[in-house]
């Protein structure tokens, strides 16, 4: 089981904080991952609908979209920072 933590609007849109779920073998990569997920509902495809956007965390260490997933304990998806 992989846990997936989402944050601010994402959180908001899929409706939940945080899951845990059995991911495919097929899902290897962050992109991977994100296109799964936007396969799960309507929550999901509205989300992550601008997927470029979205900024991810393994193990609470930020990665891009190419990354492989493989071991990661925790997923974080949120959209991007603004600061001031």
């Amino acid at each position: 089981m992989t846990k997936l933590v989402y944050f601010a609007w994402v959180r908001e849109r899929i409706g939940q904080p945080e899951e845990d779920i059995a991911l495919p073998a097929s899902i290897s990569t962050v992109a991977d991952l994100l296109g799964f997920l936007k396969q799960r509902g309507d929550n999901y495809a509205h989300a992550l609908e601008q997927e470029r956007f979205i900024r991810v965390a393994l193990d609470k260490m930020h990665a891009e979209h190419d990354m492989p997933i493989a071991g990661a304990s925790e997923i974080a998806l949120f959209p991007p920072m603004t600061g001031g």
